[in-house]
């Protein structure tokens, strides 16, 4: 694997490795020690975040996990603007500029399908952080790895996933992933305007994974083991006034399983009320910080491909 563009390639066995060392790094994060030996793993490396669309928690999930395995890191935060794209460069010529500059780029951007391109053209390896409504892998991997740490398994599972399922590229991509696991069943809550794309339903059938779809927040979530809630993608609504409608709040956490789990990628907006913060079942503060370590174990995992 030299590049990182679908979800696809996050077969069981590569999650199998990847876990593994994120674990080993976190443990290694814990000490200075650990710390020190960690910084350096790869000091003549330096990865490019290119962003053409606002982030947080990828960014900078991805250029501390760079920083703290010893790497350089050279980034543009809103290259749509403060970069030559505005100029109308292609996205092929910017990665083979870049691929002069670093080892690795991690790429976001706005248009489906474009990081894709971006790889075709790049001599070093290309890490998707998210294309439009397509796939978001790293995010994928992260969401894995905090299943695995919460419910000690990844088999078996009954997972929720509700509110803006059509634009939501992390549901998507996890579906995806998740599908690869023995005993696995969906439940999609959403509106008719706003359910999980044909596309994934379909895979979901042609591997025998069974998934239902509804509106009923409290009986969906009732029996859930992961329950996966998102915001309302309004910068890729073609109708601005289009509302979910689906919050999490304290009422339907007691009503859900006392071993269960909330996640979200973040941000989050008003789908999940704060008074859920405090209960142990949340963990979408955890899956966040989890991210450093899943994309230390990737990065390691790419350059020790060559």
């Amino acid at each position: 694997m030299q590049h990182l563009v679908a979800a696809g390639q996050l077969t069981p066995e590569v999650l199998t490795e990847l876990i593994a060392k994120a674990e080993e790094y976190r443990k290694l994060l814990e000490t200075t020690d650990g710390r020190q030996q960690l910084r350096a793993l790869y000091p003549d490396k330096i990865i490019a975040t290119l962003f053409y669309e606002p982030s947080t928690r990828t960014r900078l999930s991805h250029e501390s996990a760079a920083q703290r395995l010893g790497m350089g890191v050279v980034s543009t935060e809103n290259a749509a603007e403060f970069s030559s794209a505005i100029k109308g460069e292609t996205i092929e010529d910017t990665v083979r500029v870049v691929a002069g500059y670093a080892d690795a780029i991690v790429i976001r951007h706005k248009e489906t399908g474009i990081v894709d391109r971006a790889a075709a053209a790049s001599p070093v390896p290309v890490i998707n952080a998210g294309d439009g409504t397509g796939e978001h892998p790293t995010q994928a991997l992260l969401d894995v790895y905090t299943i695995w740490r919460e419910m000690g398994t990844l088999e078996g599972l009954n997972i929720v996933m509700g509110g803006d399922l059509a634009h939501g590229r992390t549901v998507r991509s996890l579906a995806q992933v998740m599908s690869n696991y023995k005993g696995t069943s969906f439940t999609f809550v959403t509106t008719p305007q706003l359910r999980m794309g044909d596309d994934i339903k379909q895979l979901l059938g042609e591997r025998g994974v069974s998934f239902t779809e509804t509106n009923d927040v409290h009986a969906a979530t009732k029996e859930a083991d992961v329950v996966y809630w998102t915001r309302l993608q309004k910068e890729r609504l073609e109708d601005p006034t289009l509302e979910a409608g689906f919050v999490i709040d304290e009422q339907v956490m007691a009503g859900m399983k006392e071993k269960s789990v909330i996640m979200h990628p973040l941000p989050r907006v008003d789908e999940i009320t704060a008074g859920v913060d405090a209960d142990p079942r949340a963990a979408y503060f955890r899956q966040s910080h989890n991210g450093v370590y899943v994309r230390m174990a990737l990065l390691d995992y790419l350059f020790s491909q060559k």
